[in-house]
């Protein structure tokens, strides 16, 4: 790994997520070892506690049967068999007066607690107290208790041999638990870098394709995990983006081809007009010839603007309530004699009111340039057939169908995108805005166009709407 990569290693998402698994980790087994750590405590102060009183009550016992000798001999004899330096007794009268004890030179620094005393005389239970020696650091297990009216007993047990089992234990603690939170690390490091792989797939995918090359994609896993779904969802756009950049292009294309032409004929018409012409009719017709060119540019201009307001929601359509058979007919009959002079026979069925809430113009506009297409592409001696249904959701369906030389199923995808003509060469009158601003207006108005067609056979238009 290079020194670059090193220092910028904290500043990864895997550093953290290791640093943040390895601490959640050490934290919580420290938790779990305090609270372990407090039961064994707990456990041997409990254990040296029953200790303590069992001795007590030994004493007690021994006092009331055979007196204070008695129980000084046993005394004596318990602390040498236990080891002086583990065990000592002490003997008091009621003003804490030691008068008999077993060996306590270990014990000097111990002395006798006279809060302790004073609580045994106002009758309180036995009292257990633990005492640390300044010098040496031991802890020592206390007892006191009455043995008769008169007598009060003080027990010392030495917690050393449960300090040195509790030492023990942090020692092992501290030494597994360094080697389980490396161990914890280098998991969670390999957990974090699997798991933030994908992200730097998409990544080095993204760094690739801002530096231009949009054929790049993100290697997807078959594990259909958070990660694999980023990618595809990236894939996606990427594709989006990609087909987009195309349509830019192609319309790009387009545009400047439709525009060139009637650009090249104003110029030229100009041109001849200005070197040619010698009276003010030939000035007249350049002119009237240039305001024609115009109007078509214009037009054109206009119908881009139309459809992009239209799909952005911009341009949103009016609510007047309509009869949308009305419409279908004055569209018919609008059109009839341009079919007429093509020789084409053009039908309509729609007789059946159809009321419908919508923008009149655009409506209007949209059935326009549907029939207008199929005259345009149906051969003199061809037919067309406009008619007007209602589907079983009572959605007014138009069905615009022509004999025409059809659509090929390459094509077919691609008719309502702007500027996009099946006829490359161009050679048919037209900027190809009709069937996208035709789709734009049924979309605007919660609907859509649909086409079905074949070459040779002719195609189908199909406008639904919803009433609702």
């Amino acid at each position: 790994m290079s020194l670059g990569k090193i220092l910028r290693l904290p500043n990864t998402l895997a550093f953290r997520l290791t640093l943040w698994y390895a601490g959640i980790f050490a934290l919580s087994s420290c938790v779990a070892f305090l609270l372990f750590y407090t039961l064994i405590t707990l456990v041997f102060q409990e254990r040296t506690d029953q200790e303590l009183l069992g001795q007590a009550q030994r004493f007690s016992t021994l006092l009331a049967a055979e007196g204070i000798g008695a129980v000084n001999s046993s005394a004596v004899i318990e602390a040498q068999a236990a080891g002086e330096k583990k065990v000592f007794f002490r003997l008091l009268n009621i003003n804490g007066e030691a008068f008999s004890s077993s060996n306590v030179s270990y014990w000097k620094d111990i002395s006798v607690d006279t809060t302790a005393i004073e609580k045994l005389l106002r009758g309180s239970d036995p009292v257990l107290q633990t005492i640390t020696i300044p010098d040496r650091g031991d802890e020592v297990r206390i007892l006191y208790a009455m043995l008769s009216p008169t007598v009060i007993v003080q027990v010392g047990q030495a917690m050393e041999s449960q300090a040195r089992l509790l030492d023990a234990f942090k020692r092992i603690f501290i030494i597994t638990m360094s080697v389980l939170i490396l161990l914890a690390a280098g998991v969670g490091w390999f957990m974090a870098r699997r798991a933030v792989s994908g992200i730097e797939a998409v990544t080095h995918t993204a760094q690739k394709i801002s530096g231009g090359s949009l054929q790049e994609r993100v290697p997807v896993k078959p594990r259909g995990d958070e990660i694999d779904q980023l990618a595809t969802s990236f894939n996606r756009m990427v594709d989006r983006i990609q087909t987009l950049l195309t349509e830019i292009k192609e319309m790009s294309d387009n545009i400047a081809h439709d525009l060139k032409s009637p650009v090249t004929r104003i110029r030229g018409t100009a041109e001849v007009t200005l070197t040619t012409g010698k009276s003010l009719a030939d000035f007249e017709n350049m002119a009237a010839s240039t305001i024609e060119d115009c109007d078509r540019l214009l037009d054109m201009i206009n119908t881009m603007l139309l459809i992009s307001k239209t799909e952005a929601g911009v341009e949103k359509p009016s609510r007047d309530e309509v009869d949308f058979a009305a419409l279908v007919r004055k569209a018919c009959e609008l059109f009839e004699p341009i079919a007429e002079e093509k020789k084409v026979s053009l039908s309509c069925d729609a007789s059946k009111k159809a009321p419908f809430v919508g923008d009149v113009r655009m409506l209007q506009r949209m059935l326009a340039n549907i029939i207008d297409n199929a005259i345009k592409y149906t051969q003199p001696g061809g037919k067309i057939e406009v008619s007007l249904t209602e589907s079983q959701r009572h959605d007014i369906i138009v069905s615009v169908k022509d004999t025409g030389a059809g659509i090929a199923e390459a094509d077919l995808p691609r008719i309502f995108e702007r500027f996009y003509r099946c006829d490359q060469s161009r050679s048919q009158a037209g900027t190809g805005l009709g069937l996208s601003l035709a789709r734009a207006i049924a979309r605007a108005h919660g609907g859509d166009v649909t086409v079905s067609s074949a070459i040779n056979q002719g195609s189908n238009f199909t406008i639904s709407l919803p009433k609702a």
